[in-house]
Formats: C-alpha cells, structure tokens, sequence
C-alpha cells in the first residue's frame, strides 16, 4: 500500500492518483491515517485485501488490538504486519 502525507498530496495529487491505481492510498495526517484513495475501478474483492492491513494498524495504534492480534486479522505475519504500518514505531506500545 502506498503512502503519502498531506503535504505532499497537496504538492503532487496526480501522483497519488497513479498509485491508487495500482493499489489503495493511504494519507497520513501527522503519522496518523486520516483518509485513503481508493480506485473506483479496482474490484471489491481486491480492495478488502489491501485494506485490511490498513484498517487493522489503524486498530493496532489505536490500541484497540494487540500487535499480535492485529498481525493475525490482517492476514499478514508478524514481521509483514510491522513492515506495514506506515511510520509505526512499535516500540512505543
């Protein structure tokens, strides 16, 4: 999933358009996910794949799962899942 903060959506929002495309855009707001592109082409079936490592380390600092537990919703491992939570530092958990 790719990643990008508001100030550089604002800079370059075709960018951001390109990657959803491909896959869903998560927007950072003060390394906190705050919104997400999301392609209206692409089909569900492949979207609740890719969303559900976002969604879950959303979860996962809102301390609402364990590191573990979110690791295992998601669907990745445990080391995938920490790969994948944009600007997380799981040390502060």
């Amino acid at each position: 999933m790719y990643t990008t903060n508001v100030r550089n959506l604002k800079r370059n929002p075709s960018e951001a358009l390109r990657h959803a495309e491909q896959e869903p855009v998560l927007i950072l707001k003060g390394n906190q996910p705050n919104a997400m592109i999301l392609n209206l082409k692409s089909s569900l079936g492949d979207m609740g794949k890719q969303l559900r490592p976002a969604l879950t380390a959303s979860l996962f600092k809102d301390r609402v799962l364990s590191l573990g537990a979110a690791a295992q919703v998601s669907g990745l491992s445990l080391s995938e899942f920490i790969c994948a939570c944009p600007g997380s530092n799981v040390t502060d958990y």
